[in-house]
Order: C-alpha cells, then sequence, then structure tokens
C-alpha cells in the first residue's frame, strides 16, 4: 500500500497561522496598525525576514494592507474581503460551516433548478455516470469527492459559468475539513440513493422536482455532517446508516 506522505511546515507556514488566527480571533483589531517589524518578529520569535514572507501571503489572503511610510493595517474581512476567505475561515473557526452551508442549500437548490431547466442530452448522461461513480467509491473520501464532482456538473449544466464558479467556492471552504465531515458518506450505496432523485428530476428536465429534492438532499446531509462534528467516528458512521 502506498504511504502518503506528510507536508511538512516551515516556519513561514507556522507563523502566517499564528498570525491569521490571532487577526480572525480579534488578537490584532481591524483597523488598528501592527506593531513595527523589528518588534513583532521578536514577539512571535522569528527573523524579520520570516515575519516579511508571512506577511506578505496574509497580504495577498486580504487581511491586512502594507503602506510605505505607514505600516501594516489589519484589514475589516467582512467589509472587504471575499468568498476566497472562505477556507481560511471555516478551518479558523467551525462555527463558518454552518452558514457555508446554508448557502449550499440555498445556491444548490437553485442549480438543480436551473440544470433541469438547461441540461443538455449529453450532461444529463455525464450525470448518470457520476452518480455511478457515488456508488462505486471504495471509501468514503472516495464517495463524498464523487457527490461533489455531481454538483459541479450540475452547476455546469445552467449553463451560467458564475454559478460553477460559486459551486466551487463553497467545496473548497469545506472540502479542506471533509475527514471531519465524512458521514453522510461512509456508506456508497446509500449515498448514491440519497443523491439519485436529484440526478433524475434533472436528467427529466423537471425543474420543480429538482429544486425540491436538491433542497431535500442538501438539508439532509448538511444535517448529518453538522451533527458529526465533534464526535468519534464510530458514532457517525452509525448515524450516517440510519
Amino acid at each position: 500500500m502506498a504511504v502518503e506522505s506528510i507536508p511538512r511546515r516551515t516556519v513561514v507556514d507556522l507563523l502566517e497561522a499564528r498570525l491569521r488566527d490571532d487577526i480572525l480571533s480579534g488578537t490584532h483589531e481591524p483597523g488598528s496598525l501592527l506593531p513595527p517589524e523589528r518588534e513583532l518578529a521578536a514577539g512571535y520569535g522569528v527573523t524579520r525576514t520570516t515575519l516579511k514572507h508571512a506577511l506578505t501571503r496574509l497580504e495577498q489572503a486580504g487581511l491586512l494592507s502594507t503602506r510605505h511610510g505607514i505600516g501594516t493595517r489589519i484589514l475589516d474581512y467582512l467589509r472587504v474581503g471575499g468568498a476566497d476567505l472562505l477556507p481560511m475561515l471555516a478551518a479558523q473557526d467551525p462555527t463558518w460551516l454552518r452558514e457555508v452551508f446554508e448557502v449550499r442549500r440555498q445556491i444548490g437548490t437553485l442549480i438543480a433548478g436551473r440544470a433541469a431547466d438547461r441540461r443538455t442530452q449529453r450532461q444529463a448522461r455525464r450525470l448518470e455516470h457520476l452518480l455511478r461513480q457515488v456508488a462505486d467509491g471504495p471509501d468514503a473520501d472516495a464517495v463524498q469527492l464523487a457527490d461533489v464532482e455531481v454538483h459541479r456538473e450540475l452547476a455546469r449544466a445552467t449553463g451560467n459559468r458564475v454559478y460553477l464558479l460559486l459551486t466551487n467556492t463553497l467545496f473548497n471552504a469545506y472540502l479542506p475539513v471533509r475527514a471531519a465531515l465524512r458521514a453522510p458518506f461512509e456508506d456508497a450505496a446509500h449515498a448514491a440513493d440519497r443523491l439519485a432523485p436529484v440526478v433524475r428530476a434533472v436528467v427529466d428536465k423537471d425543474a420543480e422536482a429538482a429544486r425540491r429534492t436538491a433542497e431535500a438532499y442538501l438539508a439532509g446531509t448538511e444535517k448529518i455532517m453538522l451533527g458529526s462534528l465533534g464526535r468519534p467516528r464510530g458514532r457517525a458512521a452509525a448515524d450516517s446508516s440510519r
């Protein structure tokens, strides 16, 4: 069996995570200036070069703004940030997942209806193929990722690329922590059976049924996934088979 290597975290990675957590938790308040680099580096026990690399990453993520002669200011990410921050926020604070899943349910229901109206014959065949991959998944992770591809194809079938980008954004927000959300996917056959009515309605071009079944599917899996957070794996798996 192949052994997957564990990525090594550099000092910059660790400092970036520490600074990010301090910013998102309010240790460094929005609108405030960070201490001078020399002082900040000493406070975190790193070199100024390491600090500069970490600050550059956080500036690219939209959490900081650096202006020459003024310093580095903490941005109010809820005012100026975009959806690309969601993976970082969800990893730092699991309560974000509830809000992500609420949007997932609403957007997914809308997408299913649009897909039923607009899907091509080729896309219908593709959806049926992807559903079979859900049923054939060898483990919970493979089943969950196959499920994701069904929803990507539903978004693609709307003919609106913005729906596809929104779908990708929502997946990017919670897939990094998907190991804690695997409960609905432990049984591949059950996972496929839950999803099948959505695919069937889209294939049949029944928009009303597509919206109804998508809302039921997304609400049901949301409940299972959020309910499994913090539970031992065995209990989560048992719940998912009910």
